[in-house]
Order: C-alpha cells, then structure tokens, then sequence
C-alpha cells in the first residue's frame, strides 16, 4: 500500500470511528479503478465504505450519506477525490 494512500485511509478511518462508532466498517482504496482520470492525478484518492452505525437508524439513505459527508468534509476538500458510501444502521432490534 502506497504510504501517503495508507495516511489517507488512516484519517478517514479514524474519522468515521470516532463520529459514529460503527459496527462494521469497511473502507477500500479503488484509487487503481480510475487511473488516467483527471481527479485521480494525485493518487489513492478514491474510497468507497460500509459503514454500520446505531446513527443511521431512522434516517433515509441520503440523510445517511450527508451524516457521513459532514463527517469528513475537510478530507473531502483536501485528501479524498470520490467517496463511495453504503451506510446503514445494524439490522435487528435495538
């Protein structure tokens, strides 16, 4: 894993753990998919995530996405390019 896209994944990682405590979280670089697009020229810079989280509860799958692109919004305008979301809240009773 290329250092500076491990820092990044580090960030966004530690990020979503401490806003919503998720359950499961998944976070995968597909920086490789999109190589030669314009965005892409700085590398590692395209992830998409799982996130399961009790914040999700209630909340309609958009609301979910701007939950989490409040979250980190600053990495949005620095580090990350594109962001893949599928967030939910866990399944079962509460």
């Amino acid at each position: 894993m290329h250092p500076l896209a491990s820092d990044r994944e580090q960030r966004l990682r530690q990020r979503l753990q401490e806003r919503f405590s998720p359950a499961l979280l998944v976070i995968e670089d597909e920086s490789h998919l999109h190589a030669g697009h314009a965005g892409a020229a700085g590398g590692h810079s395209h992830f998409r995530i799982t996130i399961v989280a009790e914040a999700f509860r209630g909340h309609p799958p958009v609301a979910r996405h701007r939950l989490v692109y409040a979250a980190v919004d600053d990495l949005l305008k620095t580090d990350i390019h594109a962001l893949a979301i599928n967030a939910s809240p866990p399944t079962g009773p509460t």
